[in-house]
């Protein structure tokens, strides 16, 4: 509990702002004495060049001297606002969509192949409006004016969104976390990735849609 020190964390922008974040409270109570970086933005981030300690990621890293590890799986779903539903008719299928318009992300500038899911699960979708942040697709789907692909850890909590086609439309990802080899030894570092896991695989019914409330770890 004498740990002390400064950790710099690179993460996806939802899991970043939404799940971890919220999480590290605890860590930051157990360990009074170290303090925190949450960066959002792991595309933009190089471990190498000590930008940040430890980075989650939707990729496992091809090469480089890490310790890597699966973090969890998470799901995402089709989500829309009853006021949506109600204005647009009724989907029963997934034909239905075709007159539907979707919130997506922007194809060339999406920072992983993995966040290309819409054309993969509905080809031929038609979205009007796009972005490189999830965080803006889930405001967008906010607003009543489209449907959207969205993480169940992030939507599914929301009572002001909906899922669309339950269990017919849903996708499957992972987050793997990493650190630099030469960090193993760094207690602080270690501790941190440890607890992270630990975080995870107590709500993995919250990252897979199974549940909507968010569980923490006690403090001590």
């Amino acid at each position: 509990l004498g740990l002390s020190g400064h950790l710099r964390i690179a993460c996806t922008e939802a899991f970043g702002s939404c799940f971890i974040t919220p999480q590290l409270s605890r860590f930051l109570e157990r360990y009074p004495h170290i303090s925190m970086d949450v960066l959002p933005v792991p595309h933009f981030v190089s471990l190498s060049r000590r930008e940040a300690d430890l980075a989650i990621t939707l990729e496992r890293p091809e090469r480089g001297p890490y310790v890597c590890s699966k973090l969890c799986d998470y799901r995402l779903r089709l989500y829309a606002t009853p006021a949506y539903l109600e204005a647009n008719g009724p989907i029963r299928s997934r034909d239905d969509l075709a007159r539907h318009s979707f919130v997506s992300y922007v194809d060339d500038l999406a920072f992983s192949s993995k966040l290309l899911y819409l054309q993969d699960l509905l080809p031929g979708a038609h979205s009007r409006l796009r972005s490189t942040s999830v965080i803006a697709q889930y405001q967008a789907a906010l607003q009543g004016r489209a449907l959207a692909i969205l993480p169940c850890f992030l939507a599914g909590p929301d009572p002001r969104l909906c899922e669309v086609l339950e269990g017919e439309v849903e996708v499957i990802r992972q987050f793997w976390i990493y650190y630099s080899e030469d960090l193993r030894k760094l207690k602080r570092v270690t501790l941190l990735a440890d607890y992270l896991r630990a975080c995870a695989e107590l709500n993995r019914p919250l990252l897979m849609g199974e549940s909507n409330e968010m569980a923490y770890l006690p403090a001590d």
